[in-house]
């Protein structure tokens, strides 16, 4: 398999400290950045699922994905 690369580059971003603390004790990381690191690998996770999804539908594969609720 593969090894990805991570390239790591610095941002400054004004964010809702309220929910960057609520972030970070959800995901259960120590640090700001492994908060927004975690939440975003959530989102892409759930995009890969969401074309998954989609294209066993497209195979027959479900009856529908409809109950399913999708955000953005």
């Amino acid at each position: 398999m593969a090894k990805i690369q991570r390239v790591l580059r610095r941002k400054n971003m004004l964010m809702d400290q309220r929910k960057l603390d609520a972030a970070k004790t959800a995901l259960g990381v120590p640090t700001e950045t492994a908060a927004v690191d975690a939440a975003l690998d959530l989102v892409v996770f759930r995009a890969e699922v969401f074309r998954s999804l989609d294209a066993l539908a497209a195979a027959g594969g479900l009856g529908t994905i409809e109950p399913l609720r999708r955000i953005g």
